[in-house]
């Protein structure tokens, strides 16, 4: 929603799990929000801590809001729970909606479930996110290893 919570949990692992894959030449990624509550704050705290005491740094990311740029330029436009998926449904174009995607989606132990928002919660919930998200990018780059590019 605000890009400070999920979103940039997820870009921050999924960095890292590109990088140890050795594939940061062949893939971008970036979080955005699909409100614009935070542009331009850093995540929340909370999520940096929980984040940082796994090894991921996110300090260097700050709140932005989806655009039209983004159902563009990727090839994968993913949400973190199903409100925010049909969001992004509303904005995007006709032409670009092969590539919306509910994140857990892409592992099968997780399929059709959502990242649920920590926000309002306790440290705990910020594991379970980070726990979620190391698992679907992990599957997320088997996934893309086996997809051609072209």
């Amino acid at each position: 929603m605000g890009n400070i919570c999920r979103s940039p949990t997820a870009e921050a692992v999924f960095r890292y799990a590109v990088s140890q894959a050795g594939l940061q030449d062949a893939i971008e990624c970036d979080s955005a929000g699909t409100h614009d509550y935070h542009i331009g704050e850093p995540p929340d705290r909370r999520a940096q801590q929980a984040a940082l005491g796994r090894g991921y740094d996110m300090s260097n990311l700050r709140g932005r809001q989806v655009g039209k740029k983004d159902f563009e330029q990727f090839d994968y436009v993913v949400g973190m729970d199903k409100h925010n998926l049909a969001l992004l449904a509303d904005q995007c174009p006709k032409s670009h909606v092969h590539k919306l995607w509910l994140f857990c989606d892409f592992h099968a132990d997780y399929a059709g479930r959502v990242v649920p928002d920590p926000y309002y919660g306790g440290p705990q919930g910020f594991e379970q996110v980070l726990d979620m998200i190391e698992a679907v990018s992990d599957s997320l780059i088997a996934r893309l290893r086996q997809t051609p590019r072209g």
